[in-house]
């Protein structure tokens, strides 16, 4: 081991999901490319019981946070990758995760795929359904819980002149879950504010939505545009052409 691979880093915490080992159409694309795939369990899943969960939830959100970022450091430390062959990505919940390491930790990373996420954390609850998370992330209205979420809330941790990784946004219209505006609003906000030259993209599909239901050509397109993306940024060889062809 060198610190060479491109290394391709993802996670969740929360709402006591489990991430246990199964198939996944973008690990084994990652793979058969060469690069090194992990999926380290946080805590806030489900995957050592509720104690584990209660760990990463309401006031110990921040613990997730931490969990990954060490997650990182392991991989670094131990020469599976560098922090230029580091890419990290996430949905939804992973969404947070993610937007969370690149504001707390923008110098272990080379690219961000934040996909469907929660990035306004002092607002989130006022859109969709996000009302029935307030359980797992608490609220803003409530003092005491105001503090914890704005202490992590990626969006108001975004600062000028940070040399930020290179980041893709992706979220939709028929999102019925997660407000788009979250990607919107932190593409827009990152694209004024990163020193690092480095490209901040929001790929917006207006029939896109949260979960489930999309045909499987699109389901291709997606992950097409996410492999390019990151096989770009990790200059990883042939990568244009194995995720689907030459401009």
């Amino acid at each position: 081991l060198d610190g060479a691979n491109p290394t391709l880093l993802t996670g969740y915490g929360g709402f006591q999901l489990s991430q246990v080992p199964g198939f996944s159409q973008r690990a084994a694309f990652w793979l058969e490319n060469g690069g090194v795939y992990a999926l380290p369990n946080l805590r806030g899943g489900g995957e050592f019981g509720e104690t584990w969960h209660q760990a990463g939830m309401l006031g110990k959100k921040q613990n997730v946070f931490d969990d990954f970022i060490a997650a990182a450091e392991w991989l670094i430390a131990n020469k599976y990758t560098s922090p230029s062959r580091l890419a990290i990505s996430g949905g939804s919940n992973g969404g947070l995760l993610v937007g969370a390491a690149m504001t707390q930790r923008p110098d272990l990373f080379q690219a961000v795929v934040c996909s469907f996420p929660l990035l306004d954390m002092v607002r989130y609850h006022r859109f969709l359904v996000a009302r029935f998370w307030v359980p797992e992330y608490g609220s803003t209205e409530d003092s005491t819980q105001f503090k914890w979420i704005l202490a992590y809330s990626p969006y108001q941790h975004v600062k000028t002149g940070e040399r930020y990784p290179a980041v893709l946004f992706i979220t939709g219209d028929a999102d019925t879950r997660v407000a788009p505006l979250h990607a919107r609003k932190m593409a827009a906000l990152m694209q004024a504010a990163s020193a690092s030259g480095k490209p901040v993209l929001l790929r917006y599909n207006t029939k896109a939505g949260h979960s489930g239901g999309l045909p499987v050509s699109q389901i291709v397109d997606d992950l097409t545009d996410e492999m390019r993306f990151l096989f770009w940024q990790l200059n990883v060889p042939g990568g244009g052409a194995a995720a689907g062809g030459n401009e």
